[in-house]
């Protein structure tokens, strides 16, 4: 689960993976087991491959939960010596409002204010292809028009593909064949190459290969909202921008110390479920059967104006983000015509469900609270800044306000 949020140079902000090193809930990793009836796709089952590839930070952590010898390394924001100065205030804005600290974002139970783990080594990205290097042969400019399959002992099975070239180039496989595309460019070559929903391939005369009505469909995303807040003390230094945010340790990593994990009221959350399906038992559903994040908060320090260019890298403000962390909305992935060349047609379908609203507003609410009404938030917000003609968020903004907020701000 690694973290998406905005990541910062010194000349601005551009937008980037924070390269957070996140496992997720142990209750997900056992719903998979579940679904799939094979107990190695659990927590526990995965567990020690967790610790084989990670390089953990402290080496007094407990050996059962994390290890020490894999080429994967780990760092928090304690032990890279960032001691941003909005640190103590941001835990006490969460604690004010029910947020309490958790010492370990990865031990399979996330939830609460958890200091940020990133995949780094001395301040650097890790790449993963750094350290697994693959002795393969990696062709550039190179596009797979299909998939060849053919029939063995009643079987389809996959044998290699075909290049898109004048000459539709064959490589032929001596063992298997793996698409790894991408969620948009996968589903895409599957239906090119006859295997998806048998009505759509012969709307652009395609040969059905193997029918799959799923292929292209149940595209899932996280979606964030984020929000800007003018500081009431700029003058400290205390974000990017600011001519006194000037310690080399703050540059070794993200510019953000915690991320908020949370659940919203499930009294609400079994009403939105209703709303969706009203046929549906909501206590049966996974998002309120057990403990789940619901939502994400983060607070990056620094002004991420992709969205609101009005607000200048200053140091006058920070930003936060909203993320609906277990989304229900289904988006779908269809082909626009049958050139591999062509981008296929891409439906996001983004909050769709009143459940995923219902998550996004509960978060934004929260939040609101948790900066301007607690006295921790006070001494450190002076206002939320908003685009021309909006008005900031305040304690009897309505669920229409809040989704016309998610429409404009979702991302």
């Amino acid at each position: 689960d690694g973290l998406g949020v905005i990541s910062y140079r010194a000349n601005g902000p551009y937008t980037a993976r924070l390269g957070g090193w996140m496992r997720g809930a142990k209750e997900d990793y056992d719903l998979w087991a579940s679904l799939v009836g094979d107990s190695r796709w659990s927590y526990h089952g995965l567990l020690p491959y967790f610790r084989k590839l990670e390089h953990h930070f402290d080496p007094f952590a407990d050996p059962e939960v994390h290890g020490f010898e894999g080429p994967i390394k780990t760092e928090s924001v304690s032990s890279t010596g960032r001691r941003y100065p909005l640190r103590q205030l941001v835990q006490e804005v969460w604690n004010s409002v029910g947020v309490t600290f958790n010492s370990n974002i990865n031990s399979g139970s996330p939830y609460g204010l958890v200091e940020v783990v990133e995949n780094r080594d001395h301040g650097m990205r890790q790449m993963s292809s750094s350290v697994y290097p693959l002795d393969v042969e990696v062709m550039t400019e190179t596009l797979v028009k299909r998939v060849l399959v053919e029939e063995r002992d009643d079987q389809k099975v996959a044998r290699g593909v075909v290049l898109e070239d004048k000459d539709e180039s064959q490589i032929i496989a001596r063992q298997e064949v793996i698409i790894s595309a991408g969620a948009y460019r996968t589903p895409q070559l599957m239906m090119l190459s006859g295997i998806g929903p048998a009505e759509e391939l012969r709307a652009y005369g395609i040969d059905v290969v193997l029918d799959l009505p799923d292929v292209g469909r149940h595209f899932a995303d996280h979606v964030a909202v984020s929000q800007w807040w003018q500081l009431k003390h700029p003058e400290k230094g205390l974000t990017i921008g600011s001519p006194a945010f000037t310690d080399p340790a703050f540059f070794r990593g993200n510019p953000i110390d915690f991320v908020a994990l949370d659940s919203v009221p499930l009294d609400g959350l079994r009403q939105a479920l209703v709303k969706d399906d009203p046929n549906s038992n909501p206590d049966e559903h996974p998002l309120i059967a057990s403990q789940r994040v619901h939502v994400e908060t983060f607070t990056v320090y620094a002004a991420g104006n992709a969205q609101n260019p009005t607000i200048a890298t200053d140091g006058t403000h920070i930003t936060t983000g909203v993320s609906c962390m277990l989304p229900t909305s289904r988006g779908s992935i269809k082909l626009a015509d049958r050139d591999v060349r062509s981008a296929p047609r891409i439906d996001p379908n983004y909050c769709a469900t009143e459940a995923d609203r219902y998550v996004l507003r509960e978060g934004l609410r929260k939040l609101r609270k948790a900066l301007r009404d607690t006295s921790a938030g006070q001494e450190m917000i002076e206002s939320e800044t908003v685009e021309e003609n909006y008005e900031p968020l305040g304690p009897e903004t309505d669920d229409e306000a809040l989704d016309d907020l998610i429409r404009r701000r979702a991302a």
